[in-house]
């Protein structure tokens, strides 16, 4: 039987590793994308958390929400601190264990791409998750470069916005020729637990780009935060594909024709996005799209 996602029963019906009590924000996407990250993976999980929000909303040692072992890792350094820990599974014989280094944006785009670009180099036995809510949203909503062009932050200067774009980190670790890259979002739970139940079964490096909303940063009402971040799909702001082995293909297409501007303008982030910035955020969204839809050869 399936569920109205689309979602194996026996899927849903697994143990809860996410249990109540996480201290997250109201709306927050982290707390959603690691229950169903851990719905496709399962109880054989070993988790590795750098310093980001989810290093507060595990919770306080000795209590921790996940009943997973759960390591603590310096900002810079989720991607070698899995690898150390599949190394000594491996030693130990050990090779039915997930290893899963789960971190912010700002401590993959920025922080922690050189131990992630080292491990995909290596094409190291692990899976590495990147929970972008597209700024430094634990220490106060500073800019990263997973920030998009037009957003406020707290670091931008009063009466100006970020100019520069997304960093394409998708483009970055695919020349890693690692065999198996997605995107995801927790507004498509069903796809998000699909990509990880197949990245369970792949050997080497696996990267998931997990789009996930921050409600105080978004500056968004907590209650719209899965409603808001669908429209960045629909939008074709944030595509929702894989690459399995050099081969695209396109998961989930726009049900309906929704302008960028529309996305931009239910964040209180983009108030002060000027029109010409929103006219070339369509035009980078159009053009990313067109991309992908070749790259996927329009299946």
């Amino acid at each position: 039987m399936q569920n109205r996602f689309n979602i194996p029963r026996e899927v849903i019906n697994k143990k809860e590793l996410l249990q109540p009590g996480v201290l997250s924000c109201q709306g927050c996407g982290a707390s959603l994308a690691m229950k169903l990250a851990l719905m496709g993976l399962g109880e054989r999980t070993v988790v590795v958390i750098p310093a980001s929000c989810w290093g507060i909303i595990v919770g306080i040692w000795p209590y921790s929400t996940l009943t997973l072992p759960v390591i603590h890792a310096p900002f810079a350094t989720a991607a070698v601190t899995a690898s150390g820990i599949r190394a000594a599974f491996d030693i130990r014989g050990e090779k039915n264990v997930v290893v899963m280094a789960w971190a912010g944006d700002g401590g993959t785009f920025d922080i922690g791409i050189q131990s992630l670009s080292g491990a995909a180099e290596r094409n190291d036995d692990i899976l590495y998750v990147c929970y972008d809510n597209e700024a430094y949203m634990n220490t106060g909503i500073q800019r990263s470069s997973a920030t998009p062009a037009g957003a406020w932050t707290s670091t931008t200067p009063i009466g100006a916005v970020k100019e520069e774009p997304k960093k394409d980190l998708e483009k970055i670790m695919q020349g890693h020729n690692i065999p198996y890259i997605a995107t995801a979002s927790v507004a498509y739970p069903d796809d998000v637990i699909e990509k990880f139940k197949k990245a369970r079964g792949i050997k080497g490096t696996r990267f998931i780009h997990l789009l996930s909303p921050c409600p105080p940063g978004w500056r968004i009402d907590s209650a719209k935060s899965i409603q808001v971040t669908r429209m960045a799909t629909q939008a074709k702001v944030f595509p929702i594909y894989e690459i399995a082995n050099g081969k695209y293909k396109i998961n989930v297409r726009p049900e309906r024709s929704l302008s960028v501007k529309e996305y931009l303008k239910v964040q209180g982030r983009f108030r002060q996005i000027p029109e010409n910035m929103v006219a070339a955020a369509q035009q980078l969204a159009d053009r990313k799209w067109e991309e992908l839809a070749q790259l996927a050869g329009n299946d």
